[in-house]
């Protein structure tokens, strides 16, 4: 019998949301973004996250046996997204540049463009491949915001992200931000460049030498010329 033949694209009509997972063992503090945490029961309260194994912040996580979570809204800036999404921080202090509390086990958490927070001991984790699922049990919540929280396919189609390669989600052949539409008459169109990592655009008819994306940190290289 053959066996079916699995459609990606399936993949891109599930709901998710936004979020900054951040721990603290000892002197290190470590934060990323993921877009698979739920709540999975009520009483008690419980929640999990899928995260990679090979993410910085997944070891702190599982040293700690703590984690908290922002929930994003919006507002949330590309760079805020990047520097939690395409960076990592074995080599920088994501929360240097980030406003941020801690709870009461003393773990950060952002509290900037953010909705909510929670914060969980972990009780349970799940090898599932590339990512453990973390089960925790959440000992802290506060409502930050009255602001819309971000879900993945408004980070998508309009803030125009992308997904960064560790992430749960991720697709090779899929989920780039759309062509932006063609100048119309004979007006001059303005010129961008685009991150083929993480989606960051700039306007500008050529980027200099030495130009770094802001967001994720990649050379010129990886962007490419867009019309806007």
């Amino acid at each position: 019998m053959t066996s079916p033949a699995i459609d990606t694209k399936a993949f891109r009509s599930m709901s998710y949301g936004l979020y900054i997972i951040s721990a603290k063992s000892g002197d290190t503090t470590a934060g990323c973004v993921v877009n698979t945490f739920q709540q999975v029961t009520s009483k008690p309260a419980r929640v999990s996250v899928a995260i990679n194994k090979e993410n910085f912040t997944t070891g702190v996580i599982l040293e700690s046996g703590r984690f908290e979570v922002s929930v994003l809204a919006e507002s949330a800036t590309m760079e805020l997204i990047g520097r939690f999404g395409f960076k990592t921080s074995s080599e920088i202090d994501k929360f240097a540049e980030t406003k941020h509390e801690t709870d009461a086990a003393g773990v950060p958490y952002v509290a900037e463009h953010a909705v909510a927070h929670f914060g969980a001991r972990v009780i349970d984790k799940l090898d599932v491949g590339t990512h453990y699922l973390i089960v925790g049990e959440v000992e802290c919540a506060e409502v930050l915001s009255g602001e819309a929280p971000m879900t993945y396919a408004y980070y998508h189609q309009v803030k125009g992200g992308k997904t960064p390669p560790k992430a749960s989600s991720f697709d090779p052949d899929g989920g780039a931000a759309p062509e932006p539409a063609p100048a119309q008459g004979d007006a001059k169109p303005r010129i961008g460049w685009r991150c083929k990592l993480c989606g960051y655009v700039v306007e500008m008819d050529e980027l200099p030498e030495g130009f770094t994306c802001p967001m994720c940190g990649v050379g010129r290289e990886m962007f490419e010329r867009i019309e806007l």
